[in-house]
């Protein structure tokens, strides 16, 4: 694993299988999130960039107290079309796509993306 990269409430790092982002804080509003993990990747990310190939990615928010009223699937397209580019071409390379949420310590969201590895 590399060093987090970090830039305001985004950071990111490379893993031996893909790449981890977290972002602090929750909004109900879902397209907050697609401009600020954008210009992130935009300015500040030096790491591996975009390939091809299918994809798996998991989304999950974690929040203190009760769930705020954010539709998930809005959050997810909003992060993936944050990250499409960068991390991979075109999200229908997202083969396999989990959202979630669960009570945490803290209000963020960790976003873990890493290749599939298909079996012939």
């Amino acid at each position: 694993m590399t060093e987090w990269i970090t830039s305001g409430k985004v950071r990111a790092r490379e893993t031996t299988d893909g790449i981890e982002i977290m972002i602090d804080g929750l909004t109900t509003q879902a397209k907050y999130y697609k401009p600020l993990v954008y210009e992130f990747f935009r300015k500040e990310w030096r790491g591996s960039r975009a390939a091809w190939g299918d994809y798996a990615v998991e989304i999950r928010m974690e929040h203190i107290g009760d769930p705020p009223w954010m539709d998930l699937d809005n959050l997810a397209k909003a992060l993936l079309d944050a990250i499409k580019g960068f991390v991979f071409h075109d999200d229908s390379q997202v083969a396999r796509l989990l959202v979630e949420r669960h009570p945490g310590d803290r209000e963020q969201i960790h976003i873990r993306v890493y290749a599939l590895k298909h079996q012939v």
